[in-house]
């Protein structure tokens, strides 16, 4: 596993006492004294970032006693002293620093204050591996750089913003802010601050697929920082710069530049840097396939990060020696070292990382041939990644919901202005009526016109809020990206298949092979446009009436109301045989072609042959564990069950369950019968482009 500088708390230094000096509140004589030494110290925990987290604390604790409150000193204090707190793992301490920032003294700071409790939680969502989270939290960066807030604030929060943003494959807005945040950096005319803004456009370049501009960009960051040598910055320059060149194939630069990383490390004289660097070389060594080499750093970093107390870059040490150690064939070994820092991980609530861990532990597994233990830690994974989608629809729930009943609150106070404004016209009527009683006739006439065009307008009102609601709700059901299903419309729609809680259909589960190889080797625009063409393919085998989702990420459910075997086995292989028919075009005027193929498990329920039946959600735990079944056994096939044993009619709800967890001994044991279905098999030179 790879920590990028990103994730590692990249930070740069702070900004100098002669630029803050005019935007520092009016302080006493005594404490315009201190203020330059106090901002030295501040810059030199700065410089330390992350990889000084314990001694920064010491350093803050000291210091801020001695500030006065609601001063920018206390403030910036306090952001760094957040960030200390985030990679330390202390949320008690944490929370209680982000209340004193959002209840700020000084109404001159408040929104200084604001944007640094912005980063604070931010530099706390990116840890956690919550990247689109971290992006929100940013929302409240302003557009332009104001009197009340620093320089050097607001170019931290430019650079979290685009670290938030690139880690989310916002690439675009990352791009937009990663230049901001160069910008302000040559209007400080510090060589330092340039360096780590172009290092942080570098990565942001990086992830847009621009590999040729990153490397311009990190080799134009190498001079800045060359020229003010902090072995932090250079830490960090060359560790992304290793990344860009092994992106490009420049396998001996990339490795000399990632030597470079680990020596400015040593040079920092900082251990949590040093084993967060031996980490990032082995991670290096597993993907060049040297993993005798990739065991030694990994063993380096991992005594180091014991030595000191370092539980963060021990768990990362713990995962690549056990992924080296599978490669070497040690599995077992390899595995429970694997699963040790699965546990540290989860411990710090790193859910994130805990999820590639299963991740690139299944596919170690797959490469070596354990593939119970591959189909297991896949399994894993997707019960992580389905929680994890599981909060973020929830969020996404939430805020649309808050979306319309905003909309349906205005348009409510609109009819009511409309209906008072139909009153007045009426007591209007009345006057005229008492005033001129000659003309009653005329007025009432007038009257009933009145009328008559306010409840014109009323009913016009209501037909649009009607139209309105029904957009909204369509809305609200859709996936944005495929125009699919989505899960909230799934529930709604599943009850007329699941009579008395049972489910009466047929289920596929779908999922495109090493996507996120796809969207890392080619970027999320060529990703999005892989998901929208397998969402038409597979639309094209189906009926109207039949029920296909985009279930999350690159996985697609469908949902018929056909059992009968081998309709069913047909319509698999013909799905399987639409995806990876031809490849997917993109590039200029769709000049590339990508390969793409799937992985599916299937079934009908009720089950054969007794009429074995389950709830939903079950159904799609059984065929999900049947997808990772076709993973584990080389992806681009179909695994499905087709019958289950004479035997097994008496089974219970919990029996079933646990038959389903253990699927491939069951089918191996003749406990029920699976049918396996091939995908389409390219020819030689086919690879992915």
């Amino acid at each position: 596993m790879f920590l990028t500088w990103a994730a590692a708390g990249f930070q740069v230094h702070a900004q100098t006492t002669a630029a803050l000096a005019p935007l520092t509140p009016v302080a006493s004589a005594a404490s315009a004294a201190v203020v330059p030494d106090v901002w030295a110290q501040l810059e030199r925990i700065e410089r330390g970032g992350a990889a000084r987290a314990a001694a920064n604390l010491l350093v803050l604790d000291t210091l801020l006693p001695a500030s006065a409150p609601g001063s920018l000193e206390r403030l910036e204090m306090l952001a760094l002293r957040g960030a200390a707190l985030v990679e330390r793992n202390e949320g008690p301490a944490l929370q209680r620093l982000l209340d004193s920032l959002q209840n700020w003294p000084d109404p001159r700071l408040r929104s200084a204050a604001q944007l640094a409790e912005a980063v604070v939680r931010a530099q706390q969502l990116t840890r956690e591996g919550k990247s689109d989270q971290a992006f929100k939290a940013m929302a409240v960066l302003p557009a332009q750089l104001s009197a009340d807030i620093p320089l050097s604030l607001m170019f931290r929060a430019l650079v979290q913003l685009c670290i938030a943003e690139s880690e989310a494959g916002r690439v675009e807005l990352a791009l937009g802010h990663a230049n901001q945040a160069l910008q302000l950096a040559e209007r400080s005319q510090a060589s330092w601050r340039r360096a780590a803004a172009l290092s942080v456009l570098a990565y942001a370049l990086l992830r847009a697929q621009q590999y040729e501009r990153a490397a311009s960009a990190i080799e134009e960051a190498l001079q800045e920082a060359t020229r003010d040598p902090d072995p932090m910055l250079l830490y960090r320059v060359h560790n992304t710069r290793a990344v860009i060149l092994g992106v490009l194939k420049r396998f001996d630069r990339a490795q000399a530049s990632m030597q470079l990383a680990l020596n400015a490390a040593r040079d920092s004289g900082s251990p949590t840097l040093q084993s967060l660097a031996l980490a990032n070389s082995a991670d290096f060594y597993l993907r060049q396939g040297n993993f005798a080499k990739a065991r030694q750093m990994s063993e380096e970093g991992l005594a180091l990060a014991r030595r000191h107390g370092d539980s963060s870059n021990e768990a990362l040490a713990l995962h690549n020696l056990g992924i080296a150690l599978i490669q070497l064939r040690q599995i077992e070994l390899g595995k429970s070292h694997v699963m040790q820092s699965i546990t540290m991980s989860q411990a710090e609530g790193l859910n994130g990382q805990v999820a590639d861990s299963f991740n690139e532990l299944g596919e170690a597994l797959e490469r070596m041939g354990d593939l119970a233990g591959a189909a297991r830690a896949f399994q894993q994974y997707r019960r992580m990644i389905d929680q994890q989608l599981r909060e973020e629809t929830r969020s996404a729930v939430l805020e649309l919901q808050a979306q319309y009943d905003d909309d349906r609150r205005g348009k409510e106070m609109a009819l009511l202005a409309r209906d008072r404004s139909l009153k007045l016209e009426q007591l209007r009527a009345r006057d005229l009526q008492l005033q001129l009683w000659a003309a009653v006739g005329a007025c009432v006439v007038l009257s009933a016109l009145l009328l008559g065009l306010a409840y014109q307008r009323i009913r016009k009102t209501n037909q649009a809020l009607a139209h309105s609601n029904a957009a909204l709700k369509v809305q609200g059901e859709r996936d944005p990206l495929t125009g699919l299903a989505n899960r909230r419309h799934f529930q709604s729609a599943i009850v007329r298949l699941a009579e008395h809680g049972r489910l009466q259909a047929s289920v596929f589960l779908i999922d495109i092979d090493h996507f996120k190889r796809i969207n890392d080797s080619h970027g999320h625009a060529v990703g999005d446009a892989v998901l929208v063409e397998v969402a038409q393919r597979l639309r094209s085998c189906l009926r109207d009436e039949d029920l296909l989702v985009r279930w999350g990420g690159e996985e697609f459910l469908i949902v018929i109301d056909i059992r009968h075997p081998a309709q069913i086995e047909s319509l698999a292989q013909r799905l399987l045989d639409q995806i990876a028919s031809t490849p997917v075009r993109h590039g200029p005027a769709g000049a590339q072609g990508l390969n793409v193929s799937a992985s599916m498990g299937f079934c009908s329920f009720p089950v054969a042959p007794h009429g074995w039946s389950v709830d939903w959600e079950r159904a799609i735990a059984l065929v999900d564990t049947l997808m990772y079944m076709a993973k584990a056994h080389g992806r681009n096939r179909a695994f499905g069950l087709k019958a289950m044993a004479p035997h097994q009619a008496e089974l219970d709800a919990a029996a079933f369950l646990a038959l389903s967890e253990r699927m491939e001994e069951a089918w191996r044991a003749g406990e029920l019968e699976l049918v396996q279905l091939q995908g389409p098999v390219w020819a030689a030179g086919e690879g992915r482009s």
